[in-house]
């Protein structure tokens, strides 16, 4: 069994790539799977950190503004998709997974028109430009979220949610209080603003600290590398109050077992841990995305009466009102906490590979 997996640019698109694999090889060891990615982010460092080869494209999305770049975009994609139909014809896929990202769009073409079996993965509730353009060339689209008509043929959708590591769950809550030193008699408060971290959440989090202090709430404050030099600072003397600036958090199982409540931004990846971790949590959407689909993915929860949503433009005023608000009020919390867990699919990566199984010209048994 063959397969190339394609996308990236974001935590939120290679993570799940990687899951997908990873489900694969589990239940096929010998399988030889392929990633493509585009040269110059960050699938070219952390896919062959998990484990798996990578080949890069020159491929970059459209400028917002109007650009130079912009011109030669026509360009670099038919290059792009010219570079991709190689590498397919020297690896010769069964199939090929597109997860989203700059360089899913010419592997998905150049697969489809060669007759190769295909499938996509949608994370956010409002579907990528990519997989909307490539939807009608693939024969499975997995999405995350109900109503997805409205972006995709109907008949090949397929309800999964997002490939996210299970195990992110199992965290045990005393284990975790050990490992970041934290007080059992205390409520905890997560902060998280992605791998590249979020400044607005950063410069709300630098101003509450005193009021953090004096409710006597504790914190673990996942920063960002570019945000985490001027945090520590500005937690030093706080230290002594449990009130911790992390650069990078790489036990997230151990920091949402110890949390009772997340500050989270409302990316496809974040949101989905939130859902499987059964979290209370107030989601800040980043206003810097296309087409906005951050607020789209929060008040996706929101309407549901499973996360608090709190906008970009407004965390500054109001969101540690809410946040110490919803510390001091557990039943609030258990409220929140039960409605995200029926949003969660435990079995999503799962059902995406026995999904991506069914399209190969001679089905393995899953």
């Amino acid at each position: 069994m063959k397969l190339i997996i394609s996308g990236g640019g974001t935590g939120g698109h290679i993570f799940p790539a990687v899951a997908i694999a990873n489900e694969v090889r589990r239940r096929h060891p010998e399988a030889e799977i392929l990633f493509v990615g585009a040269n110059g982010r960050m699938e070219m460092t952390r896919v062959p950190e998990a484990g798996y080869n990578i080949v890069g494209l020159d491929i970059a999305g459209l400028q917002r503004s109007l650009t130079p770049q912009n011109l030669l975009f026509p360009i670099k994609v038919m290059r792009a998709v010219r570079k991709a139909g190689k590498i397919i014809e020297k690896f010769r896929p069964d199939a090929v997974v597109g997860v989203g990202g700059y360089a899913s769009a010419p592997v998905l073409m150049a697969a489809t028109s060669r007759g190769i079996p295909a499938l996509i993965q949608e994370q956010n509730s409002y579907a990528g430009l990519v997989n909307k353009l490539m939807a009608r060339r693939v024969q499975r689209i997995c999405v995350a979220y109900e109503g997805m008509e409205q972006f995709f043929p109907a008949d090949r959708l397929v309800l999964t949610g997002n490939p996210v590591r299970t195990e992110i769950a199992d965290g045990q809550r005393s284990e975790a209080l050990a490992f970041f030193g934290l007080d059992a008699t205390r409520p905890v408060l997560l902060v998280i603003g992605g791998s590249l971290g979020a400044r607005t959440l950063n410069q709300a989090t630098a101003a509450a600290l005193p009021r953090l202090r004096e409710a006597g709430v504790q914190l673990l404050w996942q920063t960002g590398k570019v945000y985490f030099p001027e945090a520590e600072k500005q937690a030093a003397s706080f230290a002594a109050d449990n009130l911790q600036a992390l650069e990078f958090v790489r036990r997230m199982d151990l920091a949402y077992a110890a949390a009772d409540v997340v500050i989270s931004r409302a990316g496809a990846l974040s949101v989905s841990e939130l859902c499987l971790t059964g979290k209370p949590s107030i989601l800040v959407p980043s206003p810097n995305v296309a087409e906005d689909h951050q607020t789209k993915n929060a008040r996706a929860l929101a309407q549901k009466d499973a996360a608090l949503l709190v906008r970009d433009a407004e965390a500054g005023a109001v969101l540690y009102d809410e946040a110490l608000v919803l510390l001091q009020n557990p039943a609030r919390q258990q409220q929140l906490a039960a409605n995200i867990c029926q949003l969660a699919y435990p079995q999503a990566t799962a059902t995406i590979v026995d999904e991506l199984l069914q399209l190969l010209p001679a089905a393995p048994n899953s």
